[in-house]
């Protein structure tokens, strides 16, 4: 990836994409770890990017784990 993604892109993609895109994500997060710590990163600002998209991934899984509850919330009823 080469730039942050923005939440509705993702909330367009499958569950197996999300997937998909969540193992990739962690893989250059262990990539970029790897390279700071042998000396090589140049973009250090692209490890806080990667957490962040991590983190936007999860939270959009887990939204589509729960769409009933989530429409509950929004409308004010108590379940």
């Amino acid at each position: 990836m080469s730039k942050q993604s923005k939440p509705t892109d993702i909330r367009l993609k499958t569950p197996d994409q999300l997937a998909a895109m969540l193992l990739d994500l962690r893989k250059e997060q262990f990539n970029l770890r790897f390279q700071r710590a042998t000396g090589q990163q140049e973009g250090v600002g692209r490890v806080l990017a990667v957490r962040r998209d991590i983190a936007r991934v999860k939270t959009i899984m887990t939204e589509q784990k729960r769409p009933v509850a989530a429409g509950a919330l929004r409308s004010g009823v108590k379940s």
